[in-house]
């Protein structure tokens, strides 16, 4: 037997070192099992009760609703491209192909894999790093922990919480599993694969199967093909090496056929079919089948909403200020960019395609000399809603970006600086509607005359909020055309024709404080966030205010008074159901008689007064109103209105740089008319979609006044004029001398006529005798009733010289503010 076993063949130097392997595996398994049960005691009562499993990161959406009520995607935001979908929303090749390639025995555990955990272990301890073994319910606890520390603000603890749920250790690994057995009793096998697919990253910033068939293959997860679907999962593997959008890979390219995800895609097809998942053929086919990737970039970020650029940007600053989304506006955005929530805004694709079409058809992005700024603002009357926007620049909020072209803007001109938008801009006479208002609602009429002399010392003007009011001689405004030399224009003259000096006629018999409140009682305020200026300059607009504040004023008075504060959401759903948006708050600016008496003026603004040009080019007609105003030195041009639908604001301003518009001119023509072309453009399509209903009857009194005789007053001396005049409610205003036959220093004639009627207060100019012209001719017979040449009949006033007819379109503009009178220079 000694002999018989000495002659025994020795193992092979082969089979001794896999018996050696055996042996160190067996061993190391042994001591990790040791080694587990004695952490497990420590670690145990650490580990958690069960899996808590937060909202997923999904990108949200923001849309725009057609007419037909279908949504328009305008952009999406996102810190994670993701969009969660159901199980049915998933094709089963997917299914199919994770199960097979991550984890086959998935269906028959109960949420570990035992022989691969030990494999995984050994590796960690033997070599220092992970290896594979995890089963998709490990992989899924192990993601939904790093998207825990993901949602984490603060850099360092979010840091903090990655290292600990990615960390190399059998603690990890153990916390792990029990997660997993725990998930196991409380979901489904399916929900477990549906939240998988969902969570798992698929390189970049592309998460979840939904995000990854859009980007990789222009699909959806449901119509994913057989090799589609391998060639997805199989990224989930090594993201790095696997995923498909860099074609000049050398390793993983276009030039070798994506040849490590085919390798990969490939091995899940074998496991496919291994498993019986699929057949044969389709194995086969999909093996022959190329690569072929169609990158499909998801939009992000208010840049790819194109010419509604700046109105996305006005819905994000809105989402930022709603403490609906967190404490501070960074916590806002954040929470917004990772909620998944899809917000449905006021614009209306049909207004803002055509305010983009005429903004690019009639003021370029740059021009030499001068950053000029076109804007358009559309307001629905009655709510608030915000219908269009839009403005001449490219949209960017980056500097790189930027830098390249002043084409180029973060800034939006439509809105206050609160709201991303500028310091504002001066709106000239389109503010008088607000002087107007307050002159009504005093108890003045529209045909009520106030003097309107140009005078370089316009006295003290009233102001309850700050004392009278006295600007000396520096401040002399003049009208904008040099024949119009009225010198008592009615408050519907001065409104129809813009006079400034009208204007100022009226703000002396007013309280210039109360014109500031009233102009706060239709929402307007200054862009900057300061408070409105109240000097005598205000009075035609000074103020620098935005388009979409001027917007909703004009959408006020539209509304019988009533004005909507604007709003551009109209609603917002998130993963757990709608969530609340903010609302407009509609006040009572006016009464509606005062209000009837405002659209009565601004009716004939349009039809005959300085925007006729705006009012004929629209097509079709419903009612409207309107004003027109340009600043000084014709820098910044307007033209707002509104029917009784839809109020709009186009300008023509400058950012920088001085230009005089009237002599400027563009492709479309001259710079100072581009308004009344863009204007009708966008009321035409809001005329025909919206319609328009007549504006309220203006009453007899407010057009009208209480109207009084004005009496003969020629020969009497200028102290009793004076005093007859006002006894009857009269202004009395000295016109000078003028020649005459009545005796030299009596009454030579008023204007208006004595023997006429006008509105109580009304101004009546007295002009003085000089006495006779040199060439008097001969006095008509004793008892005639013909008057003499140089006199006016009783009762009728002497013409004054019919000034010419003012261009149509063009406005007054607004003179140089004077030092003391208004606020802060123009921005």
């Amino acid at each position: 037997m000694a002999i018989h076993a000495m002659t025994m063949k020795q193992p092979s130097r082969k089979k001794r070192r896999r018996a050696r392997r055996r042996f160190v595996v067996l061993t190391t398994i042994s001591v990790i099992l040791g080694i587990v049960a004695a952490t497990t005691i420590a670690f145990v009562v650490n580990l958690p009760d069960a899996l808590v499993i937060s909202q997923l990161s999904q990108k949200s959406n923001v849309y725009a609703t057609r007419s037909d009520g279908s949504p328009e995607l305008l952009a999406s935001f996102y810190d994670q491209n993701r969009v969660e979908v159901t199980s049915d929303a998933i094709s089963q090749f997917v299914k199919d192909a994770a199960t097979s390639g991550e984890d086959p025995g998935f269906y028959q555990h109960g949420g570990v894999d035992v022989m691969g955990t030990l494999t995984g272990l050994v590796a960690t301890l033997v070599t220092g790093s992970t290896r594979g073994g995890s089963s998709i319910t490990q992989q899924y606890v192990k993601n939904v922990l790093v998207q825990k520390c993901e949602s984490l603000g603060d850099p360092t603890k979010r840091t903090t919480c990655y290292d600990a749920a990615t960390a190399t250790t059998p603690d990890r690994k153990l916390k792990e599993m029990s997660l997993a057995i725990g998930l196991e009793k409380e979901y489904s096998k399916e929900d477990i694969l549906r939240q998988y697919l969902n969570i798992t990253g698929f390189g970049g910033s592309v998460y979840g199967i939904e995000a990854a068939a859009s980007y990789y293959f222009n699909t959806t997860a449901a119509t994913l093909t057989l090799p589609q679907a391998a060639s997805l999962v199989a990224i989930v593997n090594n993201p790095l090496k696997f995923q498909l959008d860099d074609p000049q890979s050398t390793t993983n390219g276009d030039a070798n056929g994506y040849a490590a995800n085919k390798e990969r895609r490939d091995y899940i097809l074998d496991q496919m079919l291994q498993y019986t998942k699929i057949t044969q053929k389709d194995h086969d086919a999909a093996i022959k089948a190329p690569i072929q990737p169609t990158i499909t970039e998801p939009s992000t970020g208010c840049q790819t909403a194109g010419g509604s650029a700046y109105f996305c940007d006005l819905v994000l600053n809105t989402l930022r200020n709603d403490p609906t989304f967190g404490a501070d506006d960074t916590t806002r955005l954040a929470n917004f960019r990772r909620g998944g929530y899809n917000v449905y805004t006021t614009l209306d694709p049909d207004l803002q395609a055509a305010a983009e079409k005429t903004m690019k058809e009639n003021v370029p992005a740059t021009y030499p000399g001068w950053d000029v700024a076109g804007v358009i603002t559309s307001v629905q009357v009655g709510t608030g809603r915000v219908l269009g926007m839009s403005q001449n620049k490219d949209y960017s909020q980056d500097p790189a970006v930027q830098s390249t072209g002043a084409n180029y803007t973060g800034v939006n001109y439509n809105t206050d600086i609160g709201q991303g938008g500028s310091s504002g801009f001066q709106p000239g006479s389109t503010y008088k509607v607000f002087t107007l208002a307050e002159w009504l609602k005093e108890g003045h009429a529209l045909n009520e005359r106030v003097d309107s002399r140009q005078t370089s010392n316009w006295g003290t003007f009233q102001d309850s909020c700050k004392g009278p009011q006295n600007y000396g001689t520096s401040f002399n405004p003049k009208n904008d055309l040099s024949n119009e030399t009225g010198t008592n224009y009615s408050a519907l003259e001065s409104t129809v024709e813009s006079h400034n000096t009208g204007y100022f006629g009226l703000a002396k018999k007013l309280d210039l404080c109360a014109i500031r409140k009233t102009a706060e009682s239709f929402g307007v305020h200054r862009a900057d966030g300061g408070a409105l200026q109240q000097g005598a300059s205000s009075v035609i607009g000074t103020n620098e205010i935005s388009p979409l504040t001027l917007a909703a004023a004009y959408a006020g008075i539209a509304n019988n008074g009533v004005t909507c504060s604007p709003v551009v959401i109209d609603k917002i759903t998130g993963p757990s159901g709608p969530i609340a948006v903010p609302k407009s708050t509609c006040t009572q600016s006016v009464d509606p008689s005062v209000d009837a008496g405002m659209t009565h003026a601004l009716q004939k603004v349009l039809t005959s007064g300085t925007a006729t040009d705006s009012y004929r080019n629209t097509s079709p007609k419903v009612p409207m109103i309107g004003k027109t105003g340009t600043t000084d030195g014709n820098k910044d041009t307007w033209m707002s209105g509104a029917s009784t639908k839809v109020a709009t604001v186009v300008g023509v301003l400058s950012v920088s740089g001085y230009i005089d518009q009237r002599t400027t001119y563009f492709a479309s023509g001259q710079a100072a008319t581009a308004r009344h072309r863009m204007w009708p453009a966008v009321m035409s399509v809001a005329n025909a979609k919206y319609g328009g209903d007549p504006f309220a009857e203006a009453s007899t009194m407010v057009i009208q006044g209480v109207q009084v005789p004005i009496p003969d007053l020629r020969g009497k001396t200028m102290d009793d004029a004076k005093s007859a005049l006002e006894a009857d409610g009269f202004s009395f205003a000295d016109g000078g001398s003028t020649s005459s036959t009545r005796p030299v220093g009596t009454v030579a004639r008023t204007d208006p006529a004595g023997g006429t009627s006008a509105s109580r207060g009304a101004v009546v100019t007295v002009y003085s005798s000089s006495g006779p012209p040199a060439t008097a001719p001969a006095e008509p017979p004793k008892g005639s009733d013909k008057p003499t040449p140089t006199e006016a009949p009783r009762g009728v006033d002497t013409p004054t010289p019919t000034p010419t007819p003012v261009p149509p379109g063009v406005d007054k503009k607004t003179p140089t503010p004077v030092p003391g009178a208004v606020g802060p220079p123009q921005s």
